[in-house]
C-alpha cells in the first residue's frame, strides 16, 4: 500500500514537472520575441528622429529596415503569446481562477495597448511617404508605448504573484476584493521599471551584434560600413544608458525581495544564516550539505547594504524558513549570470563610446568587434536568466504564501506528448524567423534601400512589404 501511495506521489510530481516545463519552454521562447518587440520600436523612434533632425538619409534607412525586422518578430511573438495565454488557462486552473476574481485588469488592458501598437506601426509602414513628418514620430511614440504598455501589463500578474494585495480569502471565499490595488500591488512599479529597462538593453545591443558584424564583413571607410558604425553608435548610447538604469533598478528589487520575499533573496545569494554584515557572493554555486557557496568570491557586509542601504541590515537566511519553502538552489547561478552580464554590458557601451568620443578614434579593432556581436545573444541569456529566477525563486508558490504551484495545475495526465509537440513547433518557427530574416535582407541590402531614398518619388517604406 505504501509503494502505491508513493508511486502515485512520484506520478503527480512527473506530471507537474512537464506541465512546468511545457509552459516554462512556452515562454522561454515567447520573451526573445517580446523583449525585442519592446526594445525594438525605441530604436526605430531614435533613427526616425535623427533623420528628422539631421535629414541623413541613412538613418531613415535605418528606421525602414529595423521596421522590417520588427514586423516579422511581431508575426511570431504574437502566436507564441496566444499560445502562452492558453496554456495559463490550460495548465493553471487554479492560478486563473484567482486572476479572473482577483486581478483580470491587467489582461482587459492589454488588448487595447496591442492595438494601439499594431495600428500605429501599420501607419507608419504603410504611409510613411504620405504624412508629415510629426505624425511619423507621433505614430512611432505609440508604437513604442502600446508595446511597452502590453509588457508591462503582462508582467504585472507575474508582480502580482510575488506580493499579491487586493482581496482577502476568507471561509473559502474571496472578500474585499479591489482590483485596482491588486493592479498597483507593492512591486509594480519596480517590475514594470525592470522590465522596460532590460527590454531596451536587449533590443539595442541587438542592433549592435547586427551592426558590428556587418562592420567586420564590410571595408573600412566604405558607406556600408559608416552606415553600420552609424547604427552601432545609437545602440551603445541608448544600451549604456538603460544597462545602467537597469542596474540602479535591481538595487530596488533587492530591496524589495529583501521585504517581500526573502527566501528568494536568500536562495539567491546562497545565504543559510540569518545575519547582519551578510556577504555578497559572487560565482560559485550553493552547496547544499555545506550550506555554502563553493568557488565563490565574497564581498563583506556587501548584501546587507544591498538590501537595507546599511550594513547593519539583518538578512534572513534559508535555515529560518521550512525546508518546503525554499526556492531551488540553482538560482544562485542565474542570479550570478543576470548580474555579470549586465556589468559586461555597461562596460562594452562605456569602453566603446570612450573610444569614439573621448579618444577619437574612428575604427574599432576588430577584437572588440566581435565581443560587440556576443552582446546581443549575451543580453537574452540575461533576460532569460531573469525570467527563470523570477519564476523559480518564487517556488513552491505560484501566488507567494497563498496557492502553491502543485494546487494550481491542472490534474490532466500524459502532458509528455504535447510538451514534445510544442518544442517542436517552437524549433520550426525559431528557424523559420532566422532563414526569412536572412533571405529578406539578402534580398533587400543596405545600398538598395539607400538608392531607394536618394530617388525622388520612389517609395522606401511600401518597398517590399
Amino acid at each position: 500500500m505504501k509503494g502505491k501511495v508513493c508511486r502515485k506521489d512520484v506520478t503527480i510530481m512527473d506530471d507537474l514537472l512537464i506541465a512546468r516545463s511545457l509552459f516554462g519552454t512556452t515562454m522561454a521562447f515567447h520573451i526573445i520575441f517580446a523583449t525585442i518587440g519592446v526594445g525594438l520600436p525605441l530604436m526605430i523612434l531614435i533613427a526616425e528622429l535623427m533623420y528628422q533632425k539631421t535629414k541623413d538619409l541613412e538613418y531613415v534607412v535605418m528606421a525602414k529596415r529595423w521596421t522590417k525586422a520588427f514586423a516579422v518578430l511581431l508575426g511570431v511573438g504574437i502566436p507564441t503569446g496566444t499560445i502562452a495565454g492558453v496554456q495559463l488557462s490550460l495548465l493553471w486552473p487554479g492560478f486563473m481562477e484567482v486572476i479572473g476574481r482577483v486581478m483580470p485588469l491587467p489582461f482587459q488592458i492589454e488588448i487595447y495597448a496591442f492595438f494601439v501598437e499594431a495600428l500605429f506601426m501599420s501607419i507608419y509602414v504603410y504611409a510613411a511617404e504620405r504624412i508629415a513628418p510629426w505624425m511619423r514620430i507621433a505614430s512611432l511614440i505609440l508604437v513604442a508605448l502600446g508595446a511597452l504598455a502590453s509588457a508591462v501589463l503582462i508582467t504585472n500578474v507575474h508582480a502580482f504573484q510575488g506580493t499579491p494585495a487586493g482581496f482577502r480569502y476568507e471561509n473559502g471565499q474571496f472578500v474585499d476584493i479591489d482590483p485596482w490595488a491588486a493592479f498597483f500591488n507593492p512591486s509594480f512599479f519596480v517590475t514594470a521599471t525592470h522590465v522596460a529597462l532590460s527590454a531596451y538593453v536587449t533590443g539595442a545591443f541587438i542592433v549592435a551584434s547586427v551592426a558590428a558584424f556587418k562592420m567586420l564583413r564590410n571595408e573600412y571607410g566604405s558607406r556600408i560600413y559608416h552606415f553600420h558604425q552609424k547604427a552601432l553608435m545609437i545602440s551603445l548610447v541608448v544600451g549604456g544608458i538603460a544597462s545602467f538604469l537597469t542596474a540602479t533598478n535591481g538595487h530596488t528589487a533587492a530591496q524589495y525581495l529583501h521585504q517581500y520575499q526573502p527566501e528568494k533573496l536568500a536562495a539567491a545569494e546562497g545565504l543559510f544564516e540569518t545575519q547582519s554584515h551578510a556577504p555578497l557572493a559572487i560565482g560559485g554555486f550553493t552547496d547544499r550539505e555545506t550550506e555554502t557557496v563553493k568557488w565563490g568570491i565574497e564581498i563583506p557586509w556587501a548584501l546587507s547594504f544591498l538590501a537595507g542601504n546599511s550594513f547593519d541590515t539583518v538578512v534572513v537566511g534559508l535555515n529560518d524558513f521550512p525546508e518546503e519553502w525554499w526556492p531551488p538552489l540553482f538560482v544562485h547561478t542565474l542570479f550570478n549570470a543576470m548580474v555579470l552580464i549586465g556589468s559586461l554590458l555597461i562596460f562594452i557601451a562605456i569602453a566603446g563610446l570612450a573610444w569614439k568620443k573621448f579618444l577619437k578614434k574612428d575604427r574599432f579593432p576588430k577584437w572588440f568587434l566581435w565581443i560587440l556581436v556576443t552582446s546581443g545573444p549575451l543580453a537574452i541569456i540575461a533576460i532569460e536568466s531573469g525570467w527563470i529566477l523570477a519564476c523559480s525563486g518564487r517556488q513552491p508558490w505560484v501566488i507567494y504564501r497563498f496557492l502553491s504551484t502543485a494546487q494550481a495545475a491542472t490534474t490532466a495526465t500524459d502532458l509528455g506528448i504535447l510538451f514534445i509537440l510544442f518544442a517542436g513547433v517552437y524549433v520550426i518557427l525559431g528557424t523559420a524567423v532566422v532563414l526569412v530574416l536572412l533571405y529578406f535582407f539578402r534580398k533587400n541590402t543596405v545600398m538598395d534601400d539607400i538608392d531607394r531614398a536618394e530617388k525622388k518619388n520612389v517609395p522606401l517604406f511600401s518597398t517590399n512589404s
